[in-house]
């Protein structure tokens, strides 16, 4: 195929890949490449470069597929590198393209306009796969292998830098759809140890991370099979509706759930990490019948002791183990569905009238909604754990930890899902971050709430000062009026000051058919019953 110039040949291959949306900033050194995008598919122009990514990345979550991001070279290269840390922390599947200085001049270090030290390198760094565009004739092959190498389990970004006098040249585009990568499987011996460790189970845990999210039926079935709790990560919710009796979810630090681990006599785990702080810094203790299933080699292990570590894909395994399943006897049922009503309880008097704007939330939503969440106290207290979850592709929010993505995020999926609502769970500070992205939303106009909780600052790290210290340092943050933000940027205003707003305030924002923006004024709500730390060590000197 012949195409004009490498803007046609992105959109050739982004409509192999079922993208039809693409977020970035346009510039001088991928102009081609926004033209064409712009022109036959739908280009949004978000405010910065990390955005861009976050907004793809999640655009991909939404939709269980690949999303796509334009950035500029040098600095708005860099400037997107936040976000690719945390795509490879996520191991979502984002394609990033970015400009690069005239191939005439790549690398002469002569300071080109837009030109950096070893930008392949620096995208090495925070990507899966990095590649450079190297002739006209290769730029489909490398888009494609880039696409691949993205999706391929477990994702990841893939980054491809264009020099732009490749983007304006004619376009030969000789490659074909390349293969799939081959996925590893374990040895009928190797299923036949950890079915028999299975079936003498009787009080069964399953934990489920994100690779669960791959293997939903099969999953599903094994957990009818066996009658086990499913304890989650907080990649790996709505693997099972939330609201099933069996889901004790993203509680295995509570309490209740580390005494329900304790009192395990086998645990399967399928595509999770396990965390830091989803394991109290790795103190949380789990059986030593452990069976590890994960498609990334390193992962089997490496953080707890496994008695059957199979590698390979979490559907396919699943399905194997299947037979050996083992019904656990109805005491233990009915313990796990004690704990599963235990945890959320605790948890929901423990926030005090935050429960009240969780309950508005759920009850304002339909069962199909996004949620998207920045990092903040109402994430990671109740939001990552207390608000059902009942798809995980509804389940999106920044797994690396880092602040101010969650506005990009919602964005990203709510043009994935314009048929469904998305609600962002934002502090003032993380809002911070990205304010310009406000314009976004008000010229996108997604059917999208953004609900900011205002505490004047980074609450979570002022509550630690707060807890470990005698003083406060770089917390405390001056917040806009956001109603006259919202005013400025012409988005509709909602104020919840007392629990008894929040329902008919949400249920009001949500049933709108675009975006608004909703503070939660935390002064006049009233405090948490028990102030919100993170689960991190505070050396005592």
């Amino acid at each position: 195929m012949r195409y004009q110039t490498g803007g046609d040949l992105l959109v050739a291959v982004l409509r192999e890949l079922d993208i039809g949306t693409v977020f970035g900033i346009v510039s001088v050194h991928n102009l081609p490449l926004v033209e064409a995008v712009d022109r036959e598919l739908r280009f949004v122009p978000v405010r910065h470069e990390a955005t861009a990514v976050s907004a793809a990345d999640a655009y991909g979550r939404a939709r269980g597929s690949l999303g796509c991001a334009l950035t500029s070279t040098g600095t708005g290269a860099g400037n997107a590198a936040g976000s690719l840390v945390e795509a490879l922390s996520a191991g979502t599947s984002v394609l990033h393209v970015t400009g690069q200085v005239e191939s005439e001049f790549l690398g002469s270090g002569r300071g080109f306009i837009h030109e950096t030290k070893d930008q392949l390198g620096m995208l090495a760094a925070v990507s899966k796969h990095a590649a450079t565009v190297p002739s006209a004739d290769a730029a489909g092959r490398v888009l494609r292998e880039a696409a691949r190498a993205a999706r391929t389990a477990p994702g990841g970004p893939a980054s491809v830098e264009w020099p732009i006098d490749l983007q304006y040249a004619a376009q030969t585009d000789t490659a074909t759809h390349l293969p799939e990568a081959d996925v590893p499987s374990p040895s009928d011996a190797e299923l036949a140890a950890a079915g028999a460790t299975l079936a003498s189970a009787e009080r069964p845990v399953i934990w489920a991370g994100g690779g669960a999210t791959r293997a939903r039926a099969q999953l599903a079935d094994l957990l009818t099979a066996t009658g086990a709790a499913l304890l989650t990560s907080n990649s790996g919710r709505g693997s099972v509706p939330e609201d099933d009796a069996r889901v004790v979810g993203n509680f295995a630090t509570a309490p209740a759930g580390r005494a329900l681990l304790a009192d395990a006599d086998v645990l399967l785990s399928i595509g999770t990490h396990f965390r830091s702080n989803e394991t109290a810094d790795y103190g949380l203790r789990l059986p030593s019948a452990h069976l590890q299933i994960d498609l990334d080699a390193d992962a089997l292990g490496r953080v707890y002791p496994v008695r059957h570590a199979l590698h390979g894909d979490a559907g396919e395994v699943l399905g194997r183990l299947l037979p050996y399943a083992r019904p656990a006897g109805p005491a233990w049922t009915e313990r796990v569905a004690t704990v599963r009503d235990e945890v959320r309880a605790t948890l929901h008097d423990s926030i005090g009238p935050q429960a009240a704007i969780c309950d508005a939330i759920r009850a304002a939503l339909p069962r199909e909604a996004v949620v998207a969440r920045d990092v903040t106290i109402a994430s990671s207290s109740w939001g990552n754990r207390l608000l059902d979850m009942y798809d995980p592709r509804d389940n999106v929010f920044p797994r690396g930890g880092g602040i101010g993505q969650g506005l990009g995020m919602g964005v990203g999926a709510a043009l994935a899902r314009p048929g469904a609502p998305t609600v962002v769970i934002a502090g003032d500070g993380g809002l911070a971050v990205h304010l310009g992205e406000l314009l976004t939303l008000a010229q996108e106009r997604p059917r999208l709430t953004l609900i900011v909780f205002n505490d004047g600052g980074y609450g979570v790290l002022r509550n630690m000062q707060d807890r470990h210290g005698d003083r406060r340092a770089g917390v405390d943050l001056a917040t806009p009026d956001f109603a006259l933000l919202a005013q400025a940027c012409g988005l509709p205003y909602l104020r919840i000051a007392d629990r008894e707003h929040a329902g008919p305030v949400l249920a009001e924002a949500v049933a709108s058919d675009g975006p608004t923006l909703v503070e939660v004024d935390l002064a006049a709500l009233g405090p948490m019953r028990n102030p919100f730390t993170p689960p991190v060590k505070i050396p005592v000197v």
